[in-house]
């Protein structure tokens, strides 16, 4: 009797050891999770961010931003921007960071020179999750179906129906809104480099093709002062090749009495070639009309030209699509993106004129992006190209 009491009695003791360990196991687990969690917390507050000597820089990028002082009073935390809240992303950005506790320990952005350096890299690295997550963390406070968009600033009533139509991102037009734009200038010279890349995929087949560049032409081959010189997208129909040299037929439109330029419809200014006075002796005239706003004459013509073949591809959506990541690179630092139908094709030149100075674009670039804009503009529609000569661009 004895002996089955004292087994009872030891059962008893082993049942509530094995319910004191689980008690204590849970408690410990949820001390971890709770100690976890306040962790990932304070390592997620701005205090913590900014507390590294490296954040400096771009902590007085951000005060002086509106996501940090407004007139709603509403301030969006660095983690509001840069931490998903989503569990996985979450994580998964929290052990990212660790390559941050790492550059603060060996000081790789610990001086302004060391920072300007490495800025446009951490830039695009923002920009290019923000992209592949549809701007998650900018969508935590901001949705197309909570705004309203009729009482938004006349540009962005213009603007984000667009983007609403076309799928668009909040990282597509709002690159600058907490921390001043980085020096674009390897990443806009790296879009022209991928630009010409492209030449090498031409076939002899291919027709219309588009010049990629500013670029002299002469009007026959072993001539070698330039006759004129062609415009970055001019569209071009190839007739044959001899050398390094292609022969195409070039056509446009020229205002009465201004021999000197072609330009790409009629009343616009968007120039597709400037002539010498031997090429302006050479044009065929293929047509008039008048343009009815202002009354003047305007001559559709057009001109046998030879030119460098390297320079040539055949979509000319390539040449707009490095314009249009120019624009988005160099034009959000001030303001998101302008619609490009928000101008006309001559009030386009004054426009990035005036903004030129703000960006890093060469003069180059901003050529490629004037054309671009005023190709697009509200004045520009497509089955308007096609009407006025233009049928063979793409």
């Amino acid at each position: 009797m004895n002996d089955f009491r004292k087994e009872r009695r030891l059962k008893w003791l082993r049942g509530w050891r094995v319910l004191l360990l689980m008690l204590l196991g849970l408690v410990i687990g949820l001390l971890l999770v709770a100690g976890g969690a306040t962790v990932m917390h304070k390592t997620s507050d701005t205090a913590f961010c900014v507390s590294c000597h490296s954040m400096e820089r771009p902590l007085a990028e951000y005060e002086g931003s509106a996501h940090f002082q407004n007139p709603a009073g509403i301030r969006a935390e660095c983690a509001d921007c840069h931490v998903p809240g989503e569990p996985v992303a979450f994580m998964l950005t929290k052990i990212a960071a660790a390559k941050d506790v790492y550059g603060e320990i060996t000081g790789k952005i610990d001086t302004e020179e060391k920072y300007n350096a490495h800025k446009l890299a951490m830039a695009e690295s923002v920009w290019k999750t923000m992209k592949a997550n549809d701007s998650a963390t900018c969508r935590s406070c901001h949705s197309f179906d909570a705004m309203d968009i009729l009482a938004q600033r006349p540009e962005a009533r213009r603007a984000h129906p667009v983007a609403i139509k076309e799928n668009q991102t909040c990282i597509d037009c709002h690159r600058g809104v907490a921390h001043i734009l980085p020096d674009m200038t390897s990443s806009n010279a790296a879009g022209a480099s991928q630009l010409a890349a492209l030449t090498t995929n031409v076939k002899p087949a291919d027709s219309p093709l588009y010049s990629i560049k500013t670029q002299s032409f002469v009007l026959e081959p072993g001539v070698t002062r330039p006759a004129g010189t062609l415009f970055p997208s001019t569209p071009l129909i190839p007739l044959r090749r001899e050398g390094s040299l292609t022969e195409a037929q070039l056509e446009g439109w020229q205002q009465d009495g201004v021999a000197g330029v072609i330009y790409g419809a009629p009343g616009r200014r968007i120039i597709r070639a400037v002539l010498d006075e031997n090429s302006q002796q050479q044009l065929k005239i293929l047509g008039s009309q008048a343009d009815s706003q202002t009354d003047t004459q305007w001559h559709q013509v057009a001109l046998t030209v030879w030119f460098p073949s390297e320079a040539l591809i055949a979509d000319r959506q390539k040449i707009w699509q490095y314009a249009a990541d120019l624009m988005s690179a160099n034009c959000t630092g001030c303001h998101g993106l302008t619609a490009l139908d928000h101008f006309t094709a001559n009030q386009w030149i004054g426009v990035i004129k005036g903004m030129a100075p703000r960006t890093a674009l060469n003069e180059e670039q901003l050529r490629i992006l004037t054309l671009y804009a005023q190709n697009h503009a509200s004045d520009m529609p497509a089955g308007q190209l096609s009407a006025q000569g233009r049928s063979h661009d793409k």
